[in-house]
């Protein structure tokens, strides 16, 4: 079950937090290559999973930092059939790629619930072309 599917708490007026430039970051400061500039073809593999991971969490101390609740947006805005396609998946389908973002982002959510304040909320927001999963 969602966590937050009928009532966002962003809405509330409490400051939130999001990552910004993934990227761009990923390539000009951390010099990786994202085939077609996708960075959800790091999810197909434990590397690159740990890329992401590392990604989200330089935002995500940010947040616990300032006591501030933040969204995670999952890396799969340029996911879909035609894309996945470009960057050769080695035969994962959308939906495989977007259970590997989701699973990711209730992981970190869940890291940073542990030590966060209860004001501090994490709301996973899934960007795709096609989203095939659902959040619990």
């Amino acid at each position: 079950m969602s966590k937050y599917r009928h009532h966002l708490p962003q809405l509330d007026g409490a400051m939130f937090l999001t990552d910004g430039g993934m990227e761009t970051t990923l390539v000009f400061q951390q010099g990786l290559e994202l085939p077609q500039f996708a960075a959800f073809y790091l999810l197909l593999s434990e590397e690159g999973i740990a890329i992401l991971r590392n990604y989200y969490r330089s935002y995500l101390r940010i947040a616990e930092h300032h006591r501030c609740g933040f969204v995670l947006e999952s890396p799969t805005w340029r996911a879909s059939p035609d894309w996945i396609r470009k960057v050769n998946c080695g035969g994962k389908t959308l939906a495989d790629i977007n259970r590997r973002a989701i699973g990711l982002m209730l992981e970190l959510r869940v890291n940073l619930n542990l030590r966060a304040p209860p004001s501090s909320s994490v709301v996973i927001s899934v960007r795709a072309a096609m989203a095939t999963c659902r959040v619990q």
